[in-house]
């Protein structure tokens, strides 16, 4: 990869906001030669992956329209959230079978153009992986494939930045809502640990 075409990689990875967040992932070489293309990527995607996917878009789907009603609707939207937890939990229980300790390795960013990832050793920068992201405090888990940009050295362990090479729409925005969600956890942290220093 060129210095030039590095650079862009690196531009697009800046555009989308980013949190530093722990998380796991499973990485994959792939098998083939070629990474493969969209609609064979689309096809390959395990059918969990697809499942929580659903599941997230038809529960904002379904309760935005009654979030702006009271009274009775309120109890209702009470109702569906609880129903919602359940199925999140079924969901999140089927996504953490999905989870292998033998390609399973921390995240420590995300946000909707790539992820940051630690390993003990330096992959190469230009290198296709498959990827499983989870999020499961989020309900959330992303089958994608992704390529290396960058790679910074940090106490002996290897910072690997990547770039979604394949990844569906509804999932990118999943992973931007997520991102947007864990920020504002943790800025209302650090408004708590304020208050508990005065």
């Amino acid at each position: 990869m060129s210095e030039q075409d590095n650079q862009n990689k690196l531009d697009l990875f800046n555009e989308f906001f980013s949190i530093k967040h722990l998380f796991n992932i499973n990485i994959v070489q792939p098998s083939l030669k070629e990474i493969p293309t969209f609609e064979q990527f689309i096809h390959s995607i395990p059918l969990p992956f697809k499942l929580a996917t659903d599941v997230i878009t038809l529960d904002q789907a379904a309760l935005r329209p009654l979030q702006a009603l009271s009274g009775v609707a309120g109890q209702l939207v009470e109702y569906l959230n609880h129903q919602t937890q359940k199925i999140d939990l079924l969901v999140g229980y089927i996504l953490s079978q999905q989870d292998q300790e033998s390609n399973r390795y921390q995240g420590i960013s995300f946000g909707g153009s790539g992820i940051v990832f630690k390993h003990t050793q330096q992959l190469q920068v230009g290198e296709h992986f498959e990827l499983k992201i989870f999020l499961l405090e989020e309900n959330c888990a992303i089958f994608c494939y992704a390529k290396i940009i960058e790679i910074i050295e940090n106490n002996g362990e290897y910072e690997h930045k990547t770039i979604f090479h394949h990844i569906r729409d509804e999932d990118r925005e999943i992973l931007v809502r997520a991102s947007l969600h864990q920020q504002s956890k943790q800025l209302q942290l650090f408004a708590q640990q304020r208050k508990e220093k005065k």
